[in-house]
């Protein structure tokens, strides 16, 4: 999904150094735990794989429902890679999912996605519903109570902290639309095919 006025930052375009391999998150990441490393797979997988979502981004959804499940048994539950979870969310109800998630203990964060992804018609685009009411419902299933809800959604440093990374993001690894994957140093956007996804994996392995 192509960034538009929607988005809640501009991207400016940058001159990307060589090849930086780490993803670091800035600001908030030291003192906030909400925002440490989401992943999934061995830590010691041969290849890391960052992956930069919007959750009311179809064509993320697309790839979740697709690619994903192949992706998960072939290359990372194998040892293969590493997938890292990066926000870039392209609008505010995205960003609140997102906030959803990063609070949520670490182990109910890629469900909590993947659940998000897979009901994304009936809280992001549903008409004559309440957007932040129906998030919350997916709240309470991944065993949110309420109280800690509204406090999540209204958390401003939480807000910022995910924006502030976004942009380094977009700016260090020109990132304009989502999904886009960073693979050993290159930049790659769009809903990859599983055989794209595994041919760029086999080579950045090679």
């Amino acid at each position: 999904m192509q960034l538009t006025r929607r988005s809640l930052l501009s991207v400016v375009a940058v001159t990307v150094a060589a090849t930086p391999v780490a993803l670091p998150t800035p600001g908030r990441a030291a003192e906030d735990p909400r925002m440490a490393e989401h992943s999934l797979g061995r830590p010691d997988a041969k290849l890391a794989v960052t992956e930069f979502f919007s959750l009311t981004c179809t064509h993320c959804a697309a790839f979740a429902r697709e690619t994903f499940p192949q992706v998960k048994t072939e290359l990372i539950d194998t040892g293969k890679i590493r997938l890292v979870f990066r926000d870039f969310p392209l609008d505010q109800l995205g960003l609140t999912a997102a906030m959803l998630a990063r609070t949520l203990p670490a182990e109910r964060y890629e469900p909590c996605i993947m659940a998000l992804f897979a009901s994304q018609d009936r809280w992001a685009f549903a008409r004559n519903v309440n957007n932040i009411e129906e998030i919350w419902k997916l709240a309470a299933l991944a065993g949110m109570n309420r109280a800690t809800f509204d406090k999540t959604v209204a958390d401003d440093g939480l807000k910022t902290a995910i924006l502030a990374a976004q942009d380094a993001a977009a700016k260090q690894w020109k990132i304009n639309s989502t999904p886009s994957f960073v693979i050993k140093g290159e930049t790659y956007a769009g809903a990859l095919s599983f055989e794209r996804f595994n041919q760029v994996v086999t080579a950045a392995l090679s």
